[in-house]
């Protein structure tokens, strides 16, 4: 039991106290595993129980439980609740984010990817002028004319492209380039803030975004945010009224990252923390959101539909 208690619990902690330390962040950002470690702790115990009743099987089997019942109340959002739907007639807007990992993914593909669901406004994060001649090569500026940003060497550029004209309206002061645009009458930030890797950074970042989301009165929040709604920042961001459009969907869990074999010597593990959202406002209504998986990239992109409420 210990296997499964032991990690369990430390999601837990990361979860309710969120120790500002770099490992603790990033273990928080997995809490939906701890209904697995506490539920198959649980039924084990529960068996262990019908054959021999021992005291710390009995308190074992307790703590499984309480922690079970402690992540299902947290995870519960994103598969129950009520949500406004899109007034009559309302057109869908489909909403792209894609992370394409600074020249190690297939640009190319992310070009099919968009055509085959009919984006209408895409964000990419960590996009090098060498990913840009891809995508344009591959017809990314037939499909989706209009664009803010522009590519940058590392992983810090930030761009937004859409089909229907944008405007820039200011830049984001966060590490990496994010972007505060208009498109039609919504205003749209596209945002990259640091990793937890750097704490201070990462605080400082989450601090930029949520006051120009406010600032702006922003409907979309998109990108690759660095955060799980488990995670405080991405908590003050539904406080101010900026949900994950999967979660107010009722689409359940879509973890993004990691998404790439190059995280183990034992071949590929599965995506277990959702990083990237479309984040929708309070004049939006979530319709649907999915994830799609981009060769190359250690993230999956985010796709979601959303109209006028």
């Amino acid at each position: 039991m210990t296997v499964l208690l032991v990690p369990a619990a430390c999601v837990t902690v990361a979860r309710v106290v969120e120790p500002d330390r770099s490992f603790w962040l990033l273990l928080e950002g997995f809490t939906p595993v701890g209904l697995v470690l506490y539920g198959v702790a649980l039924v084990v115990l529960v068996a262990r129980l019908v054959v021999v009743r021992r005291w710390w099987t009995w308190v074992a089997a307790g703590a499984a439980l309480a922690g079970l019942l402690a992540h299902v109340w947290w995870f519960a959002p994103q598969v129950a609740g009520a949500t406004a739907p899109p007034a009559a007639g309302a057109e869908p807007l489909v909403v792209m984010t894609a992370n394409i990992s600074h020249g190690e993914s297939d640009a190319a593909e992310l070009v099919e990817l968009a055509r085959d669901d009919r984006v209408d406004l895409l964000v990419v994060e960590e996009i090098t002028p060498d990913d840009l001649a891809v995508l344009d090569r591959a017809g990314l500026a037939d499909l989706l004319p209009h664009r803010v940003g522009e590519p940058l060497p590392d992983s810090d550029g930030t761009m937004v492209f859409a089909r229907r004209e944008l405007r820039a309206e200011a830049p984001l002061a966060t590490t990496h380039e994010g972007w505060v645009l208009g498109m039609g009458d919504l205003t749209v930030v596209a945002a990259h803030p640091q990793a937890p890797t750097a704490v201070a950074d990462w605080h400082a970042d989450h601090a930029r975004l949520l006051a120009a989301a406010t600032e702006h009165d922003a409907d979309l929040v998109v990108g690759d945010l660095n955060a799980t709604t488990d995670h405080a920042p991405l908590r003050a961001l539904a406080d101010a009224g900026y949900r994950d459009a999967g979660e107010l969907a009722n689409d359940g869990w879509q973890p993004t990252w990691p998404s790439s074999a190059r995280w183990t010597l034992l071949g590929p593990v599965p995506a277990l923390a959702q990083i990237d959202h479309v984040l929708v406002g309070p004049r939006l209504a979530a319709i649907g959101q999915h994830v799609v998986t981009i060769p190359g990239s250690d993230h999956r992109a985010v796709v979601a539909v959303v109209a006028r409420k």
